[in-house]
This record gives C-alpha cells, structure tokens and sequence, in this order.
C-alpha cells in the first residue's frame, strides 16, 4: 500500500465568466477509468448543448492512468491546462470536466488557459479533498486497572478511540497511522508494565475531515 496520497473524496461545481464565455467544472471522485469516462459522457449528455466539454482525469496510487481533452478548442489550451492543475494539486482518483458556453469573444490560447485552469481551481476548491493515509486498528486487551492509562495516552498523542467493549476484560480499539504503530505499541506497553495484549490488523486506507474520521 502507499503510504499516503490525496485523493478528491466528494465532488463539487465551480463556474467562472471569462469574457461572456461561462467555463463550469465539475468535478467526482472516480477509482477507474471506467469511472472517469462514464462520468464524462454523463455530464456531456447534461451539457449537450455546450460549446465544448473538456475533460482531465487521474485515476490510481501507483503508476496512475492519466488522460485530458481539448474537444475541439485549440491544441494544448484545455485539457493539459486541466491535468497540470490536478498534478499540482497532487490530486488522484479524481476526474473533472469543464463545460464551455462560447460567450462571442475569442480569448486566445493563453486567456483559454488561463480559463480552464480558474474553473478547475474554482471546482477542487468547491470539492471535498483528503489526505489518504495508511493505518491499523490497534487491539488493546486488558484489565480494568489499565483503561485511565490508554485513555490518557491516547488523548495524549491524539489518538482516535475507534471502540471500547467492557466486559471482565476492556478491549480498546485505538486507530493508529503505519508510521506510528511501534512507538504507540511500545509506549503502551511501557505505561502498563507489559499487562496488556496487542493486535494490530492488516493496514487499510483512513482519512480526517477535520475531526471526523473518514474510513475508506
């Protein structure tokens, strides 16, 4: 697994006016790339009428599928414009299309560049991005003496408390990032004298919106 990427999480809309011509970005999280290119038939069908639909895609962590498209505007002015902004962005799983009505006025390559980079912008900056990381569940089996020493050391080093199962034993299931699983395992272990029991799952892909702990 990699070990951390940014990933567009909801999609969103963004709308600028360039000279009477309207440039709309939409934009979806897409994991394939049959994904990306339903998704842009979808907002063609929706946008039929437009003077162009533009599209850029990456979908995948490791060696990406990448794709854009002009669709008929000049050469290199719109779908290229598009990807750069997504790479800058260090963007994956994200696929975007930017609907052009022709207001009457030629803007030339570098304004039509300009132009369907800012509605892209405006679209990511109107989606929900995250950051996706690599973690486990980390499961503490122990007496009652030692759950005030997890809470404490989890709060600590911030540390979410995925659950917590009384019984005559406490299971507490703490989320911890690859990189911190060994310092966290090594710290419980020092402020419970050894008397607890740890499992770690196998990784899986997490995220953080704000407080809230988003599983993918």
């Amino acid at each position: 697994m990699q070990e951390a990427y940014r990933v567009c999480y909801q999609g969103g809309q963004g709308e600028i006016v360039e000279k009477k011509s309207r440039f709309l970005a939409s934009v979806r999280p897409v994991k394939t790339e049959e994904e990306a290119v339903a998704f842009i038939e979808e907002t063609k069908k929706a946008y039929w009428d437009a003077s162009h639909n533009c599209y850029a895609y990456i979908c995948g962590d490791k060696n990406p599928k990448m794709k854009c498209s002009d669709d008929g505007e000049p050469s290199q002015t719109a779908g290229r414009p598009m990807l750069d902004v997504l790479l800058g962005e260090g963007l994956h799983d994200v696929c975007v299309v930017v609907t052009r009505y022709f207001g009457g006025t030629l803007l030339g390559t570098g304004g039509l560049a300009r132009a369907y980079s800012q509605a892209v912008k405006e679209g990511l900056g109107n989606s929900l991005l995250l950051e996706k990381l690599t973690g486990r569940k980390l499961t503490i089996t122990s007496d009652y003496t030692a759950v005030g020493k997890l809470q404490y050391l989890a709060g600590q080093m911030g540390l979410s408390v995925l659950d917590s199962v009384y019984t005559h034993q406490v299971v507490t299931v703490l989320l911890v990032s690859e990189q911190q699983k060994e310092e966290v395992a090594a710290k419980i272990t020092e402020a419970t004298s050894g008397g607890v029991q740890i499992e770690y799952s196998e990784p899986f892909y997490y995220g953080l919106n704000g407080k809230e702990l988003v599983l993918f």
